[in-house]
């Protein structure tokens, strides 16, 4: 067994995972309330994405390393990981005018998913979609966002992968 694949089914990959999320939405936060770039609704969207694969990843953290259990958070880490790029690539392709769509001043969840009204200083939409800010290396956040769901995507895909070959 090579290290990445006993690292990939380790409680190391999903604390890996449960502390990218966090530093993924820390740099949001400090993006809208320090630099002052408050989010879309496609943003908040994004961040719910982000809460979706490191929830499940802390779940996974403190429950049974059984095959089985792997593959189902294998799954969602990796659906959380397409909803992250879809979110993602729509935005991009709004801010570039090669999309069709808009952006709302309101979440649109339903009532029974109120997070927008629960935490809004996590979820609340605050701004029209236009553009995301640069990041490293001259990308921007959507940029970003889209390399790095495609890189968590990439790790479920390969996890899942070594799980169902047995």
């Amino acid at each position: 067994m090579t290290t990445l694949s006993r690292f990939l089914k380790s409680r190391w990959y999903w604390l890996t995972l449960v502390l990218f999320g966090i530093a993924l939405l820390s740099v949001a936060l400090y993006y809208q309330y320090a630099l002052g770039d408050e989010p879309c609704q496609v943003c908040i969207h994004a961040r719910l994405w982000v809460v979706a694969f490191t929830l499940i990843a802390l779940i996974m953290l403190i429950t049974p390393q059984i095959t089985l259990v792997r593959v189902v958070g294998n799954l969602g880490v990796l659906t959380a990981a397409a909803g992250l790029f879809e979110r993602a690539r729509y935005l991009y392709r709004l801010e570039n005018g090669i999309g069709d769509g808009s952006c709302q001043f309101q979440l649109g969840m339903p009532d029974w998913f109120a997070v927008d009204r629960w935490m809004p200083w996590l979820f609340e939409v605050r701004n029209l979609c236009s553009f995301t800010p640069e990041m490293l290396l001259g990308l921007s956040m959507t940029e970003t966002l889209m390399g790095l769901a495609i890189g968590i995507g990439f790790l479920a895909a390969l996890t899942l992968a070594g799980d169902l070959r047995k």
